[in-house]
C-alpha cells in the first residue's frame, strides 16, 4: 500500500483577508512558532506519507520560504519529498482561464501532475482546520470498508450562525454518507461536519478530475460528493480529538486563546504520543526577561525581549515589550515592537508592527483590534 498527499494552500484565503493579503492561508502564523500548513504536513509525515504536493494559488513566497527543502519535516529526499505545484499547470483550470476558487478547480489546474500519481491512495487536506489526526487509522478504515472516498468528520453542536460556515455530512448507521449539505442557512443541534480531510482511491481521483474537465464541474462538494453519494461508497471517519476551524479573524483569535485557556487543548494538539507537530527551526536566542518583566498564562516564543507585563497573550519570535507596557489578551506576530507605557488589550498585530510610547489600544473578544504588517502607531 502506498499513499501520496495533496495540500491546498490557498482555498480559504477569503476567510481571513486581514492575514492573507500578503501570504497564503497555509502560511498564516499560529501558536507562537507554527504556520497553519504545519498541521497538515505533520499529520501526513507522522503517518508515513513522504510524497506530498502543495497546490498554490498566489502570494506563496512566504510559504516557499517556510517550507524550504522540507528538511524540517524529513521531506528533503531524492525520491519523494515535497513539491510545490504553482497555478496554471494546465489549460483546463476553468473556462475564464482565471485562478481557481474551489478544491475541484485546483485539482483540474494540476491535472497533469495528478495523472502521473502512482500511489494506491491519495490524502487531500486543506489548511483551515487545525488538528492532530492519525491518518494511518483513517486510511486503514478506508481500505477495510472498500470505500471510494473517506471524509474526516467531527460531531459538534451547531448554532444558526455556525452552520453557515460548515459542510454538514449525513450518514447511515454503517457510516456510509447519504448526503452532503454545504453551508446550510438554518441547521441546529449536534451534527457531523466536514474537516476538509479526505482519503481517495488514486484511480478514482484521476477519473473525478477528468470527468470535471469534461463536464465543467467546479464544486467538489456539490458536483462530486452530493451528486454521487447514492451510488458510490463514500464513508465518514469520526475524529474525536481537538480541532479548530479558521473561518474569520475572530475565529483565529478565539481558537488561539483556547490554547492558553485550557491545557487539554494544547496537549491534544502538541503532546500526542508519536505524533509531534513539526515546523521550521529558526535557532533564535532564548526569550529574555528583565527584572521588571511580569508574564503569566502566555505563550512566548524564542527571541523575545520583555521588560513589561504580559498576560493571557501569545508572542511570536522577536517581539519586544517596553518598560511599563501591559499586553493583555493579545497576539503579537514576529518582530512586533512596543514602546514604553503602552497598553494593549485584545489586539492582533501582523509582522514588523511598531507601537510607539504611551499608546492605548483595545479591541474586544468578539472583535479584536487588528494592525496590518509593517504599520507604525
Amino acid at each position: 500500500m502506498s499513499v501520496q498527499g495533496i495540500i491546498f494552500s490557498n482555498l480559504h484565503d477569503k476567510n481571513i483577508p486581514e492575514l492573507t493579503r500578503r501570504r497564503t492561508m497555509a502560511s498564516v502564523p499560529y501558536a507562537c512558532r507554527y504556520r497553519l500548513i504545519d498541521f497538515a504536513l505533520s499529520n501526513m509525515v507522522n503517518s508515513g506519507i513522504s510524497l506530498i504536493s502543495v497546490i498554490t494559488h498566489y502570494n506563496y513566497q512566504s510559504l516557499m520560504d517556510h517550507i524550504g527543502s522540507g528538511k524540517d519535516w524529513d521531506l528533503a529526499r531524492r525520491s519523494g519529498g515535497i513539491k510545490i505545484l504553482p497555478p496554471y499547470m494546465t489549460a483546463f483550470s476553468n473556462n475564464q482561464n482565471a485562478l481557481y476558487n474551489t478544491r475541484l478547480e485546483a485539482l483540474k489546474s494540476v491535472n497533469y501532475s495528478v495523472s502521473r500519481f502512482n500511489a494506491d491512495y491519495v490524502v487531500l487536506s486543506d489548511c483551515d482546520v487545525i488538528c492532530n489526526i492519525d491518518l494511518n487509522d483513517m486510511i486503514n478504515d478506508h481500505i477495510a470498508n472498500n470505500a471510494d472516498i473517506t471524509m474526516a468528520v467531527k460531531r459538534v453542536l451547531l448554532t444558526k450562525e455556525s452552520c453557515k460556515r460548515n459542510v454538514i455530512v449525513d450518514s447511515d448507521e454503517s457510516g456510509r454518507i447519504t448526503d452532503v449539505n454545504a453551508y446550510p442557512p438554518n441547521v441546529t443541534g449536534y451534527r457531523d461536519i466536514d474537516l476538509n480531510i479526505f482519503v481517495v482511491n488514486r484511480e478514482y481521483l484521476q477519473s473525478i478530475v477528468l470527468d470535471a474537465i469534461a463536464h465543467g464541474y467546479t464544486s467538489f462538494n456539490r458536483d462530486v460528493l452530493s451528486r454521487n453519494a447514492a451510488r458510490r461508497n463514500y464513508r465518514i471517519y469520526k475524529y474525536d480529538g481537538y480541532f479548530a476551524t479558521i473561518n474569520s479573524l475572530q475565529d483565529y483569535y478565539t481558537h488561539s486563546m483556547e490554547l492558553i485557556g485550557d491545557s487539554k487543548n494544547r496537549d491534544q494538539l502538541f503532546n500526542v504520543k508519536n505524533r509531534p507537530i513539526y515546523t521550521k527551526i529558526r535557532n533564535s536566542a532564548p526569550a529574555k526577561y528583565s527584572d521588571s518583566a511580569k508574564v503569566s498564562n502566555s505563550l512566548i516564543a524564542d527571541g523575545c525581549v520583555i521588560d513589561g507585563t504580559v498576560e493571557n497573550s501569545i508572542l511570536f519570535r522577536g517581539v519586544k515589550i517596553g518598560k511599563g507596557t501591559t499586553v493583555k489578551n493579545s497576539i503579537l506576530f514576529q518582530d512586533t515592537v512596543t514602546g514604553e507605557n503602552v497598553f494593549l488589550n485584545c489586539v492582533v498585530t501582523d509582522k514588523n508592527v511598531v507601537i510607539r510610547d504611551g499608546r492605548i489600544l483595545s479591541g474586544h473578544d468578539s472583535l479584536p483590534f487588528f494592525i496590518d504588517k509593517g504599520k507604525m502607531i
